[in-house]
C-alpha cells in the first residue's frame, strides 16, 4: 500500500506486484489529516483486505508540504507499528521520483519540478526507458533560473517536464522549444500508484520505522528558528 500527502492531493493505492488493485486520489487542498487514513481503510475494505495482508506501506518522503509530509510519514509509522500480526516493511520515496514514475511510459529524460515558493522550485532529473525510471541528477531546491539552466543542456535531446508548475516553466523558459514537452495534466500531480511503482522497482529501499523520515530539501521554519537561538 502507498499513501500520498506531500501536496494538494490525498491519494492511496493498493497493489499486488505489478497489478493495481485499487486507487483513490482527491484534490483536497491540504486537508490530509482528516482524509488519508479513512481513505486507506476504505480501499482495503473494497479489496477485501486487512492491514495484515499487506507486505509493506510506503509514502512520499518529500519534498513537499512540511505538514503534509509529516502526516504521511506518521500515518505509515502508525500503520506499521499498529500491525501486531506481522512485521510490515516501510519506505519513503522522493516526491520528484514519484512524479517521474507517473510518466514512466515516456522514453527519455524527465525533469520533475514542484513549486517551493515564489521564484524557487524543487527539481530532479530522471531518465526512463519506457518501463523503469532512474535518477540521473540529485533532487535539489534552486531558483527558477538555475532550474532552467540545468534543463537547457538536456533540451536538445528531447525532454519531458512534469510536476505542479511544469506548464509555467515550459511557457516561461522553453516556449519556443518544441523538443521540450509538458506531461499530460493527469501525470503532473502526485498519486499513490506511482509510489508503488517506484518501490516495486527497488524493494531494497525499505527502512525501519525509526529510519523513515521526511526529506524537506530545505530547512523548515522550526529548524531555522532553532539555529538562530
Amino acid at each position: 500500500m502507498a499513501i500520498e500527502t506531500s501536496g494538494k492531493t490525498a491519494s492511496a493505492a493498493v497493489t499486488d506486484g505489478q497489478t493495481l488493485l485499487a486507487e483513490k486520489t482527491i484534490y483536497t487542498k491540504l486537508t490530509h489529516s482528516q482524509i488519508i487514513l479513512p481513505m486507506a481503510k476504505e480501499l482495503l475494505n473494497e479489496c477485501g483486505l486487512e492491514i495484515a495482508d499487506l507486505d509493506g506501506v510506503v509514502c512520499a518522503k518529500g519534498p513537499g508540504s512540511y505538514t503534509g509530509l509529516r502526516i504521511g510519514v506518521a500515518a505509515v509509522k502508525g500503520i506499521v507499528m499498529g500491525c501486531t500480526q506481522k512485521e510490515l516493511k516501510c519506505a519513503g520515496i522522493s516526491t520528484l521520483e514519484e512524479l517521474a514514475w507517473s510518466s514512466a511510459a515516456y522514453r527519455g529524460k524527465i525533469a520533475a519540478v514542484m513549486r517551493a515558493r515564489i521564484g524557487v522550485v524543487y527539481f530532479g532529473i530522471y531518465k526512463s526507458d519506457g518501463e523503469k525510471v532512474a535518477n540521473i541528477a540529485a533532487d535539489k531546491v534552486a531558483g527558477e533560473e538555475e532550474f532552467a539552466e540545468a534543463l537547457r543542456s538536456l533540451a536538445a535531446e528531447g525532454l519531458l517536464i512534469t510536476g505542479d508548475c511544469c506548464a509555467e516553466m515550459k511557457q516561461k523558459y522553453f516556449a519556443e522549444a518544441a523538443e521540450v514537452k509538458c506531461a499530460p495534466f493527469a501525470e503532473r500531480m502526485q498519486k499513490a500508484s506511482s509510489l508503488c511503482m517506484a518501490y516495486e522497482a527497488d524493494p531494497a529501499r525499505a527502512v525501519t520505522v525509526d529510519e523513515l523520515l521526511p526529506a524537506y530539501l530545505q530547512e523548515t521554519k522550526a529548524e531555522k528558528d532553532k539555529a538562530h537561538r
